[in-house]
């Protein structure tokens, strides 16, 4: 992986500088440091990873610390009025929902409505502010969670500020909740234990995106810079496969290494993924895939929404329309999360009722089936494109196999084997994965994703109750 991506210098897990300077230097100063002022050091070398790739943009970042940590205290100095504190909540919610809007999506909205009405809206073109997508949604959770007595106000500043810019996980997640990290924040423990576990999730997850992820998609980087003309039915299918791999291992790859990272900082975040592509069902899927993205939609907007107890349908659509959107301002996102999310409400009057009497095999194939074909809607977002992709890949092109395929499958042979084994929680991972999940949290509780999902070993049915929004399983 380049240490330098399009035109902007942006330091990456995977790259060498990052691994023996930056994270060495950074290692090196915390241990060293007393406790009192790790939190400091930690928002000194956040802000200098940061500040990296984006020196301007850490203004943006700056002020989304000072504007949340004033929100928090006047929720919670306000607490006794519950009108003043919701003014507080929804003054905090539109100033990062604002910010996310403009940066991220104003371009998409010009433009559309430019083509619509014939306005002149500016299409301005500024960079995408690195991890906005992430930190905006953390700090909405901060002011959201302690108007609710999910948690404390945060006094410090410092400490406020560390939280929101925190590096392991400020660029690709996972996205964490202030409820789940305040107290953390606040006092934490480094054993030699947690430290070693660390490593090997990081390792682990530099393995994942180094060994698999690159190899893979630089195949999929071939069939997708072909001319449509010269696309075959098994071109479309064996690229499309390519790009689910990659993007598994790539982002969860990066997941497993903010988790690491984490853990060697004395921090316990929990599990993003869960093996995604052992689910038997689309519902099953989405609560192993992006965990915590899944859950903040569950808990800040599904149920407050209504959840399941009035106008489900219109509630799932609004979620997975929001879930389409965050991926990225373009229609193909939004085609997309529309597409899962109308999956997940045929599931939930269809398969879920009889989940349990379909032979296992026939689930898998079904759900992988939809599962690639949504990445096909992912990938491209030019209409055109797509149309020509799925056209072939449907069956349509001129022919339907060519040399190409058979030596990209053979020469790579290893490399999809050693994909489908990483994709399924094998016995030679077994103890990887016993790391991440046995650890008690702060408060002593078991927090592993993957100890929740060994409840339910046939997917989301077994006598309970299900959220209908298809993230997360439980009782509301």
């Amino acid at each position: 992986m380049p240490f330098f991506t399009g035109e902007r210098s942006i330091m990456i897990f995977s790259s060498l500088p990052f691994l023996f300077f930056y994270l060495v230097a950074v290692l090196a100063v915390y241990k060293l440091s007393p406790l009192k002022l790790r939190n400091l050091i930690l928002l000194v070398v956040s802000l200098f990873f940061y500040g990296w790739g984006e020196p301007v943009y850490i203004l943006i970042m700056l002020l989304s610390i000072v504007v949340d940590y004033v929100h928090g205290m006047l929720v919670e100095r306000w607490r006794e009025d519950d009108r003043k504190a919701r003014r507080a909540v929804a003054s905090s919610v539109f100033f990062n929902l604002a910010i996310l809007v403009f940066f991220k999506y104003w371009d998409f909205l010009a433009g559309n409505l430019n083509a619509l009405t014939g306005l002149q809206l500016p299409v301005l073109g500024l960079p995408l502010p690195i991890g906005i997508s992430f930190y905006t949604f953390q700090t909405m959770s901060y002011t959201i969670d302690v108007y609710r007595g999910d948690a404390r106000a945060q006094r410090s500043i410092l400490n406020f500020g560390t939280f929101v810019t925190l590096f392991p996980q400020l660029i690709a997640g996972p996205i964490i909740k202030y409820k789940d990290l305040g107290d953390q924040i606040n006092e934490r423990t480094c054993s030699t234990e947690r430290f070693a576990s660390g490593v090997q999730i990081l390792m682990v997850g530099l393995a994942k995106k180094l060994l698999i992820a690159n190899n893979v998609g630089m195949l999929w980087d071939s069939y997708k810079a072909m001319a449509p003309a010269e696309l075959t039915v098994a071109g479309a299918w064996l690229g499309v496969l390519a790009f689910t791999f990659q993007i598994y291992f790539d982002f969860s790859g990066y997941s497993d290494m903010a988790i690491g990272l984490g853990r060697c900082l004395g921090f316990h975040f929990r599990e993003n993924f869960n093996h995604p592509y052992c689910c038997t069902s689309i519902t099953d899927f989405w609560r192993r895939w992006h965990i915590s993205l899944g859950s903040f939609f569950r808990d800040y907007v599904y149920i407050p929404l209504g959840g399941n107890r009035s106008r489900w349908f219109l509630n799932i659509l609004i979620v997975w329309f929001l879930t389409g959107m965050w991926h990225g301002a373009s229609w193909n996102f939004i085609i997309w999360g529309l597409y899962f999310g109308l999956i997940v409400m045929v599931e939930k009057f269809t398969l879920l009722p009889v989940h349990h009497r379909i032979p296992r095999p026939l689930l898998h194939v079904y759900s992988l089936l939809l599962i690639v074909i949504g990445w096909g809607i992912f990938y491209f977002d030019d209409m055109g494109d797509m149309g020509k992709f799925f056209h072939a890949f449907a069956g349509g092109a001129y022919d339907g196999f060519d040399i190409t395929v058979e030596g990209a499958v053979f020469d790579r042979f290893w490399l999809w084997i050693a994909g489908i084994i990483f994709c399924m929680p094998t016995a030679f991972l077994r103890g990887y994965q016993s790391v991440k999940m046995l650890e008690p949290d702060h408060a002593g509780k078991f927090v592993g994703s993957d100890v929740a999902f060994a409840r339910y070993p046939r997917g989301p049915v077994g006598g309970h109750t299900a959220y209908k929004c298809g993230y997360a399983c439980g009782s509301h």
